[in-house]
């Protein structure tokens, strides 16, 4: 699964990145080193044809839902059933969009016990080359009936980051990683055109490969806790392992 992330790139950063013309963001987001769930985080996609860089809470809150509560509960989406799922389906038909992030987090259990629970270490995972990953995503926009329409938060723009089997580098540390998507197929994964078929092939993942793994400070296990030194390596014999 994928339950924290760092996003740290500037807004101006991410439309050069993903070639936005159309950014809908109300004010720039600080860098987070320790992107949580119901978080606002930065989303690329697109709507009427116009790539659009906006702001978005991270746990999906689908059209029919009686309340926003359920969005906690829904950070990700298994890929393999997507397309199936009530809560996701109609996302993944037509509301796909671009998770920007530095890297993400995993915590791997150790032989080490407190009160008769594995302690975990924590890693980050992020691209070797330092380039942005672009995590697969679905978001919906949800109607909260107990506001005007007028009213700005009316309307509720969420997401949820699809999850894949981790790559074999990446598996030995948990055996669910959010689907990253490669720059020749952003266009097409945003695209409200992309055929049902087409869709099928895109979902194929490629191979998640350049990616590394490190072992980072347990501090990130605490959302109060945000800087660079999370995703900074531990020195060697500092790690639980």
């Amino acid at each position: 699964m994928c339950g924290r992330y760092a996003s740290s790139r500037s807004a101006e950063d991410l439309v050069e990145e993903f070639d936005v013309l159309d950014p809908r963001i109300d004010a720039e987001f600080a860098p987070s080193y320790n992107v949580a769930p119901t978080d606002r985080v930065y989303a690329v996609l697109e709507r009427s044809d116009r790539r659009q860089l906006r702001m978005l809470r991270w746990g999906l809150v689908p059209s029919w839902a009686k309340d926003a509560s359920i969005g906690s509960r829904l950070i990700n989406a298994r890929l393999e059933t997507a397309a199936e799922k009530p809560a996701f389906r109609k996302a993944f038909a037509s509301r796909r969009c671009l998770l920007p992030a530095d890297g993400y987090f995993e915590w791997y259990p150790t032989e080490r016990t407190k009160a008769g629970k594995p302690v975990k270490q924590p890693f980050f995972i992020t691209p070797a080359d330092g380039s942005v990953l672009a995590m697969a995503g679905l978001y919906e926009i949800w109607r909260d009936h107990s506001l005007r329409e007028d009213d700005p938060e009316a309307f509720r723009w969420t997401c949820t980051v699809l999850t894949t089997e981790a790559a074999d580098e990446i598996g030995r540390i948990h055996d669910r990683m959010p689907l990253v998507v490669p720059r020749e197929r952003r266009d097409a994964w945003l695209s409200s055109a992309t055929t049902p078929d087409h869709l099928e092939e895109l979902v194929v993942p490629a191979q998640q490969s350049g990616l590394t793994a490190f072992p980072v400070s347990p501090a990130v296990g605490n959302v109060r806790n945000n800087g660079p030194e999370l995703v900074e390596p531990l020195p060697e014999g500092d790690t639980l392992l």
